[in-house]
Parts: C-alpha cells; structure tokens; sequence
C-alpha cells in the first residue's frame, strides 16, 4: 500500500499524522500567538487583515464560516466593523485552546453574539451543503493536510453564488527581496519564538511552511481545480502575502 506523503515545513510525513502535529503546535504557542504575530509583522498583520474584510463582498444576514480561524481575528473585526449587516459566522479551528484564546478576546472585545466556536478540520466540515454564503481562510491553508480536500469542502458548504475569500503568506516578486525576507524568516522568526514564544520550533515550522507553499500563480489553480469560477489571486505588500477570491457558480 502506497504512503500518502505531505508537507510539515520542510519534512514529508504521512498525511494522517499532519492534523495531530498542527493541532500539538498550536496549543503550545496559543497564549502567545497573538502577542506574537504583532512582533512577526510589526503590526502589518492587522492592516492586511482589514484590507481583506474591506474586499469581501459582504451582504446582510450573510452567515460566514471562518475556516482555521486562530484567536478569532477575522470573525471579531467582521462584527466590529460591520455591525450594521447582522452577520453570523461560524468560526471552526483544529485547536481548542486557540478557541479559548478567541472566545475571550471577543468577549473583552464587547463581542458577545453571532460568533460559534467549532472545533474541526478545514477537510470535514461541520456543515451541510450549499449552507453558508461566505467562506473565508486567513493564514490557514497552508496549515491543512489536504488543501484539494479542503478547497473541495468550501465548495461543498456555499451555496450556489456563495463567495471564497483566502488570505495566505506567498513569495515576494522581486528576488533580491524575496532573499531579505528568507533571512528574515528563517533568523528572527525563530529567535522570537525562542524567546518570546519559548517555543523555537513553532516558528521555524513557520517559517519553512511559508517557503514551502505555492507562489500566488500556482494556488490560483487550485480553487478553479475543484470548480469555482472568476478566481484570482493579488500580490500585497510586494507578495509577502496574497488575497485569493472566486464564486460558486449558480
């Protein structure tokens, strides 16, 4: 019988065992992933963030799945920001303890309704079909184990003219600056993990998934592979990072 191999930063293990890992790596650094991310960014992480619910074509009543959703971030910005379009999300994350994190950020964030904390996987999605209008995905896909699998439950739970929205780490486009920003990664990112996070490994997986994942040209493919129409993907902050959209057809 023929091993089903994928990637753990820069190791190839058994896809299986990919889930448990993810899900061991982030209870460890959840107390600290917040704090963490501010550091690793020098903030830029939230001006993407906000940049990327400013491109979502957002309707009232819309219900959200926030796949992979960490601490919460998109979910609770949403709320903030657009209270006014009654929205519901249904944020599902592998990590119980990163639930607890966002569960009381929201709260301390005046956040007290229309969020649902799931624990799942962005493979099995605790949903029916065609259930959701909105799907989004935020510095999570390189985490899952089987990003065709998962790209295929987005398109199993919207509904026919339902929008996907992802926002992932990619390759800058000018090389010289894609070297700056390898040392960058693969010397700070650890160290401040090392010392901040007290988890050093944690951050060097970071960095090797973010090497490791395909540039914004080739993950464009992959949600038109599974069905969706009018896909693209844009380069921000000279490709560091990259916002991918498309739309079930009707």
């Amino acid at each position: 019988m023929t091993t089903d191999w994928t990637d753990f930063g820069f190791k190839q293990i058994p896809r299986p065992e990919k889930a448990s890992l993810v899900q061991d790596l982030f209870s460890r650094v959840s107390s600290n992933y917040d704090v963490m991310n501010d550091l690793m960014s020098f903030g830029l992480h939230r001006c993407w963030k906000r940049s990327f619910i400013a491109r979502m074509n957002l309707h009232e009543h819309d219900h959200i799945v926030d796949v992979a959703g960490g601490t919460g971030d998109i979910s609770i910005l949403l709320h903030k920001t657009l209270p006014f379009l009654n929205l519901r999300t249904t944020l599902i994350d592998l990590t119980p303890s990163m639930l607890e994190e966002g569960r009381r950020k929201a709260i301390d964030q005046g956040i007290i309704k229309n969020i649902e904390w799931v624990t799942g996987q962005a493979e099995a999605l605790p949903l029916g079909d065609n259930s959701v209008d909105v799907y989004t995905i935020s510095f999570g896909l390189r985490n899952v184990a089987d990003r065709a699998k998962a790209l295929n439950e987005a398109f199993r739970v919207l509904k026919p003219g339902g929008r996907f929205y992802c926002l992932e780490f990619s390759h800058m486009e000018q090389q010289h600056l894609q070297k700056i920003y390898d040392l960058y990664s693969f010397s700070v990112l650890p160290f401040l993990g090392k010392h901040i996070a007290k988890d050093e490994s944690a951050y060097q997986y970071l960095a090797e998934s973010i090497r490791n994942f395909p540039n914004r040209q080739d993950l464009v493919k992959e949600p038109s592979d599974v069905g969706f129409e009018k896909v693209k993907g844009t380069a921000w902050s000279q490709g560091i990072v990259a916002f991918h959209e498309g739309v079930k057809p009707e």
